[in-house]
């Protein structure tokens, strides 16, 4: 008997917004490091931490992870676009500050709205997501028209690799919706993701000539273990398990809290002062989350509880 919920209950609600925060928090525990340990060989460790104890859980709750089932070309592409994405998302933090880049890359429902409008018949864009989708791209020009013109500093190209990294994210997720890895059990697609990016990432660093770690401290172990353990293994298992049981629609419209729990971050961890600017599109990227995963009202439906 499915045991899935029609409306979300307040335990869900209060794990989303954990859930959220836990994002949120992870640009500034890649930069709170960077000087100690190189970005893209941090996120290397991370994926690598994290498919261990991933392959520990499917093992536990015996979830086959190498059966045949025609999802390995998916799954090595999905795996690949989210390695670049994170090796994107690790780099640009030496550019560009962790408030904006949270900003840059929650512009992903966008992304992921366009390509499903053009991809999936089923998903055509209503007049109040195009609104939303314009307000992400009002906040675009506006953070990254901010530094792109300053006279100043390389944030443009953190800035740029942010949005790059976005329309990534996005990628991934569509081809995971539109190849067999949609059947494919939810571990299994995060496994394919992680490992691959666990091979691609230590390659990439000693490509870039990254030094890897330069000083292991107690706050570099600190913010791996917080990347690795309880980001890209607890959190997405978390996830997955909520969009397993919940309404999907309903549980993606707390995503607008992602950049603004990240900037907070920023604020009060790194010191970081957002400029007016950023805060605009901060407002818009957020508000325009917001009209992209809202949907309409079913007719004569009686409100749940």
């Amino acid at each position: 008997m499915s045991t899935r919920r029609t409306a979300l209950d307040a335990s869900a609600a209060w794990l989303m917004v954990l859930l959220c925060a836990m994002w949120g928090l992870q640009q500034v525990a890649i930069k709170v490091v960077i000087h100690d340990v190189s970005p893209v060989a941090q996120a290397g460790m991370r994926s690598a931490l994290a498919v261990v104890l991933l392959w520990f859980w499917a093992r536990a709750r015996r979830i086959p992870l190498f059966n045949r089932d025609g999802t390995l070309g998916a799954g090595i592409l999905a795996g690949a676009m989210f390695g670049i994405e994170f090796g994107l998302i690790y780099w640009a933090l030496e550019f560009t500050n962790a408030s904006r880049g949270i900003v840059f890359l929650y512009t992903t429902p966008f992304f992921v709205a366009l390509g499903a409008h053009v991809l999936l018949p089923g998903e055509r864009l209503t007049r109040l997501q195009w609104a939303g989708l314009a307000c992400a791209f009002g906040g675009i020009v506006l953070a990254f028209g901010e530094s792109l013109l300053s006279s100043h500093g390389k944030a443009w190209i953190g800035d740029a690799m942010f949005i790059v990294a976005a329309a990534l994210w996005a990628a991934t997720t569509l081809v995971i919706r539109v190849s067999r890895l949609s059947s494919a059990p939810a571990t299994k697609t995060l496994f394919y993701q992680l490992i691959v990016s666990a091979i691609m990432l230590p390659l990439i660093s000693l490509a870039l000539g990254e030094p890897g770690i330069v000083r292991l401290t107690p706050l570099v172990l600190a913010s791996i273990a917080y990347q690795g353990v309880l980001v890209a293994f607890a959190s997405y298992l978390a996830w997955f398990w909520l969009i397993a049981n919940y309404p999907a629609a309903k549980l993606a419209a707390f995503s607008f809290l992602t950049p603004i729990f990240g900037v907070i971050a920023a604020v009060a961890l790194l010191g970081e002062r957002p400029t007016p600017q950023l805060l605009g599109a901060l407002v818009l990227v957020a508000g325009g989350i917001l009209l992209v995963n809202r949907l309409p009202r079913p007719p004569r439906q009686p409100s749940p509880g």
